[in-house]
């Protein structure tokens, strides 16, 4: 998977750029030439792990990538919202659940799709879990009835695995190779 395609033209003057390794840099950067540098930095997507009871919501997708299968709600932060601002915004979106933005679960890399995703706990204080215009179906899941085989993305795995190590009296964090390459298409997750 890609970082989706290449900007072949300059956002500041409108003319073609080409790669070029600028003095002192690392790697070749994308030049107009003005000599503006076109960045191409990854996107954030936020999320929340909404419990109540002990049992954890999650949503079955009903968009591609990975529709059919379950996530945590998720997307993409907007400009003008803090992470957990986000984190809630979407999961009231895809939910229907009303939920307080809590502890930090953890950050993950997708590196060759340029994501980085960011997880909250959340608790769930208002709300009736709903499918909502990007999920199919809402469900409660006790920690030994999450569906592995299910998940949407890596990600969806680490932070849940994370979650479920950091409940009593149960084992250390999951930590996946990062060089793992999935086949997920370039989306939340």
């Amino acid at each position: 998977m890609t970082l989706g395609e290449e900007p072949r033209f300059c956002p500041a003057c409108g003319r073609p750029v080409k790669p070029r390794t600028l003095e002192d840099d690392h790697r070749p950067r994308l030049v107009c030439p003005e000599g503006h540098v076109t960045w191409r930095n990854p996107r954030v997507v936020v999320g929340a792990v909404p419990v109540a009871g002990g049992r954890l919501y999650l949503a079955r997708r009903a968009i591609e990538p990975a529709i059919g299968r379950w996530t945590y709600p998720g997307g993409f932060l907007e400009v003008g919202e803090s992470a957990q601002e986000g984190a809630r915004r979407e999961t009231e979106e895809e939910t229907e659940l009303r939920v307080e933005i809590g502890r930090l679960i953890g950050v993950y890399s997708r590196p060759h799709v340029g994501i980085v995703t960011i997880v909250f706990e959340a608790s769930v204080v208002g709300g009736r879990p709903e499918a909502a215009a990007e999920t199919s179906e809402v469900r409660a899941f006790s920690p030994d009835e999450i569906p592995w085989d299910e998940l949407a993305f890596s990600t969806v795995e680490s932070a849940l695995r994370d979650w479920v190590a950091s409940l009593p009296g149960r084992g250390p964090r999951f930590e996946p190779d990062m060089y793992v390459v999935d086949t997920e298409e370039e989306a939340p997750g």
